[in-house]
């Protein structure tokens, strides 16, 4: 970030993603190796990882801002795979849609929503 304004595992604000794979993500003129949480707050890093079951503590930060999203992205890794219906039934509580893509049009995707001024949010595996 231009400002230097980096946190241990969190970038404040809304950024784009400029690059993924090899692991990692580009953003906020910086890099980070490993999945990543795209808030209305900043950018988190994320524990979950690829192949991994879904657990609501995977989603524990998007639950804390669920009033400033509509819809939250969750980039798949390299394979698709669906949400457990306790965590499907948990985001309908919060009024949150969800949509599931592999990473790469997830990403795409979160760009194109927030350049609209969307009230999005991203949950993004790391791909090779």
């Amino acid at each position: 970030m231009a400002d230097g304004a980096r946190y241990d595992g969190f970038v404040p604000g809304r950024h784009l993603i400029d690059a993924y794979g090899a692991g990692g993500f580009r953003f906020a003129d910086m890099s980070h190796k490993g999945s990543i949480l795209m808030l209305p707050s900043g950018v988190k890093a994320w524990a979950a990882r690829d192949r991994e079951p879904w657990r609501g503590a995977d989603f524990t930060d998007v639950f804390a801002e669920a009033e400033a999203i509509e819809l939250l992205l969750i980039g798949t890794g390299i394979d698709l795979r669906p949400l457990p219906e306790a965590l499907r039934w948990r985001f309908r509580e919060l009024r949150i849609a969800t949509e599931l893509m592999t990473t790469p049009p997830a990403a795409r995707t979160y760009n194109i929503l927030v350049a609209e001024g969307r009230k999005i949010a991203a949950a993004l595996i790391s791909v090779e």
